[in-house]
């Protein structure tokens, strides 16, 4: 039996891979790839210049390599890439790259993205994140790995989300997150660490202890941001099991464009 629907209409030009299953009335374009093991429900439509990888589950009605929502894009041939063992259910809306960028919107493996979810163009989300239904983030925003967005939340665009970081539902997004924060509200504010995450996760008892002396020392020590970076120079020396997480929130607190939640 054929794994492609009768009724699916796929270009000619497209490149799928001989295990791919396509569902009824779904349509994919001419520079679509996609890889061995993906399944794609009914009624998707996947254009542009996109590449799915390997074992990937799109449910019905996702819209997948569309054109920017961007009144600068002009036609110009940029990409979506998706990487492998993604989930992404129904009415999902991811977006090619633009010129004024990278040129590319990414999205990585082991994600679970939930109905409704809108990735905008130039996006990079990293991997094992999870977005729950509606989130929604704009253009530019980098989301690292781990991540988990609750239902409704809103990210400004040129926004960074660290690692392991975690916005609660209906929160709404404006500047920069370190890594392992939890955060809510409107605006949104710091409400201390993704604990939980970071156990479930298997970080260690020292580990923890580390990010939550960093922590402190950038949201409770009265420092300003400068000598918070200095403190934390030196946390790196007096919590050596932690000394790759306090790197890591201080290589964020370097990239940081739009500053960080308070």
């Amino acid at each position: 039996m054929s794994k492609i629907h009768a009724t699916a209409i796929i270009a000619k030009e497209a490149s799928l891979d001989s295990s791919v299953e396509v569902g009824p009335y779904s349509i994919i374009g001419p520079h679509v790839q996609i890889g061995s093991g993906t399944k794609i429900g009914p009624h998707v439509v996947i254009e542009g210049r996109t590449r799915i990888g390997e074992n990937n589950t799109l449910f019905q009605f996702s819209s997948i390599g569309a054109a920017p929502q961007d009144k600068k894009y002009a036609g110009e041939p940029t990409l979506l890439e998706i990487g492998d063992r993604n989930t992404i259910r129904e009415f999902c809306t991811f977006n090619l790259g633009t010129v004024q960028d990278g040129g590319i919107t990414r999205v990585g493996s082991d994600n679970l993205m939930m109905a409704y979810v809108h990735i905008a163009h130039d996006c990079q989300v990293g991997n094992n994140t999870i977005f729950a239904n509606n989130a929604s983030v704009a253009g530019h925003v980098e989301i690292g790995d781990w991540v988990i967005l609750g239902g409704f939340a809103g990210v400004h665009q040129f926004c960074k989300i660290g690692p392991h970081a975690m916005l609660g539902m209906n929160t709404s997004l404006t500047q920069d997150v370190p890594p392992f924060l939890i955060l809510s509200g409107n605006p949104a504010a710091a409400h201390g660490l993704n604990i939980e995450g970071l156990k479930r996760r298997g970080f260690s008892r020292d580990q923890i202890n580390g990010v939550r002396h960093a922590y402190k020392l950038l949201y409770k020590s009265g420092l300003t941001l400068e000598q918070a970076r200095l403190a934390l120079q030196q946390a790196q020396t007096e919590h050596p099991a932690a000394q790759s997480e306090i790197a890591l929130m201080l290589s964020f607190l370097d990239k940081s464009t739009r500053g960080i939640v308070r």
